[in-house]
């Protein structure tokens, strides 16, 4: 079901934020909303996603809203059908939606390795695919923003395959900007890497809340805010500034 509000500028862009309905997702489309564009959000949790559209709305912005499991493909398909039908396409996207497993190489179950590659990865890939057919519909210009990790850099312990998938987020973004460059298209694609930022990530991860905590109080962490600013940054530079990877840690991070 597609929830749309009626308020704000039908000039603006267009900006698809995945997996919307807590933490970064939420805090980047809070500041895009400020930034002016129009907000596609979509996320599985369809009550986290009607509290957001509220709060976007009385701040004046133009919202979309649509639940979508990015596991199905066809999820997918008609969310960018209703963006087409609704405002002509998209002119930004950002591949926020991501999770992640403790799920060992040599023990983990097959079914958590499937999601965080279906997710992390296909999924990606499927909506940066999408959203390309509407930006070259729409002056061959937009730009694909990657939410990744430090894990795509660097293997944590026992993170194996949480890793594969943000370094294959990395081979995305430098394999998509080539085959950009060789359409000689104006479209851009940037990659965010966070390191511990304070979301709801690490007690999905260890499945124990007081376990998260303890990741998160072991010195002063990101803030969802923090790697917002980041995606905002990148957005907010000329269109022959392309910022490729950009990896913000806390200071007290070691690795």
């Amino acid at each position: 079901m597609v929830n749309i509000s009626t308020a704000g500028d039908r000039t603006a862009p267009v900006a698809l934020v995945t997996g919307t309905s807590s933490g970064i997702g939420e805090a980047i489309a809070q500041q895009l909303a400020q930034q002016g564009y129009r907000l596609v959000i979509c996320a599985r949790r369809r009550d986290r996603l009607t509290t957001l559209q509220s709060q976007l709305e009385a701040a004046g912005a133009e919202v979309l809203m649509q639940t979508a499991d990015l596991r199905q493909e066809a999820e997918i398909l008609a969310l960018f059908d209703t963006i087409r039908q609704t405002w002509g396409g998209v002119d930004v996207l950002v591949n926020n939606a991501g999770l992640g497993h403790k799920s060992p190489l040599m023990s983990g179950e097959t079914e958590a390795w499937r999601e965080m590659l279906e997710v992390n990865v296909l999924a990606l890939c499927i909506c940066t695919r999408e959203a390309i057919k509407d930006m070259q519909q729409r002056g061959d210009r937009g730009h694909i923003v990657h939410i990744s990790s430090l894990s795509g850099h660097r293997v944590p312990g026992a993170s194996g395959m949480y890793a594969a998938s943000k370094f294959a987020v990395r081979a995305l973004t430098e394999g998509l900007r080539q085959e950009l460059r060789a359409a000689d298209s104006q479209i851009r694609v940037s990659t965010i890497s966070p390191g511990f930022t304070e979301t709801e990530f690490a007690e999905k991860y260890h499945g124990n809340a007081a376990q998260a905590q303890q990741v998160y109080s072991r010195f002063p962490v990101l803030q969802a805010e923090d790697v917002a600013n980041a995606v905002v940054y990148v957005l907010s530079q000329p269109e022959y500034v392309q910022v490729h990877d950009v990896l913000v840690r806390s200071t007290f991070q070691e690795s």
